[in-house]
């Protein structure tokens, strides 16, 4: 079975869509011919996606929640296989940094990365598994896949980022031993680790660390969304017996 960029008649539920590598991933598949589920908090960023996926490509189901309550994790699964019928491709997104040292840090923010970066994915995609084998079973592929977007952090550790890549590091674990469990079942599981993306990740940070951050970067031309979107789709459109499990996709400038 040759590669194909068809994916008509199958469904995607991408998180922390209203920016960044979400909405990219969102608009990449529903150019591919995908029915298109877009979660996150800001309602309007979505509706405008929505807006436009459905003026360009087709259909588009926006889902406001916050999906660090796993109730209203598990509830964007729900809503998007009532509306659509099935369910493909999970694409695990959403996620925050907060960056500094870790003597002095709050921990409230350890708290928040934890919730959405680890949390929040490990109930998205147990919410999923059930569908995701319902649709590997039954077709139109015959396969299903569990995209987790991680980062170099998740192979890295840095001075100011200990928490952020111990969050990184646990979806690597999970990520691995999850397509263990579930790959006999044609269900495939993948890290993309992500380099340096020109998102809106920094910018819940203090201007402090935003600086430390940006002498870091220097004159690196950063990555775009759309690259990641690109990968991701280039993992689910492989053949059904080939399995991309880790993409690491980094600028040419960066080193590490």
């Amino acid at each position: 079975m040759s590669a194909t960029n068809d994916l008509t008649g199958t469904v995607v539920l991408v998180t922390g869509a209203s920016s960044g590598i979400g909405e990219a991933t969102a608009r990449t598949f529903a150019a591919h011919g995908a029915h298109v589920a877009v979660v996150a908090r800001r309602r309007d960023r979505l509706e405008a996606l929505a807006t436009a996926i459905r003026g360009t490509y087709g259909s588009a189901l926006v889902i406001e929640a916050d999906i660090t309550d796993e109730a209203q994790a598990r509830d964007a699964v729900a809503r998007t296989v009532a509306e659509f019928g099935r369910l493909d491709t999970l694409v695990n997104n959403a996620g925050v940094m907060l960056l500094g040292a870790i003597a002095t840090a709050d921990p409230a923010h350890w708290k928040r990365m934890l919730d959405l970066n680890v949390s929040a994915l490990m109930h998205m995609s147990h919410a999923a598994i059930p569908h995701l084998k319902a649709a590997a079973a039954e077709g139109p592929r015959h396969v299903a896949d569990i995209i987790n977007v991680s980062s170099v952090a998740g192979r890295v550790s840095r001075s100011g980022a200990g928490v952020y890549s111990a969050t990184k590091f646990a979806v690597g674990a999970f990520s691995e031993s999850l397509r263990i469990e579930i790959t006999k079942a044609h269900v495939r599981v993948a890290l993309v680790e992500p380099g340096l993306v020109a998102t809106e990740l920094l910018d819940h940070n203090d201007p402090s660390v935003r600086a430390i951050i940006a002498e870091r970067i220097g004159s690196i031309e950063s990555l775009q969304a759309d690259d990641i979107a690109n990968g991701i789709a280039y993992i689910v459109t492989r053949p059904r017996h080939v399995a991309i499990n880790e993409l690491l996709i980094r600028p040419t400038e960066q080193e590490t």
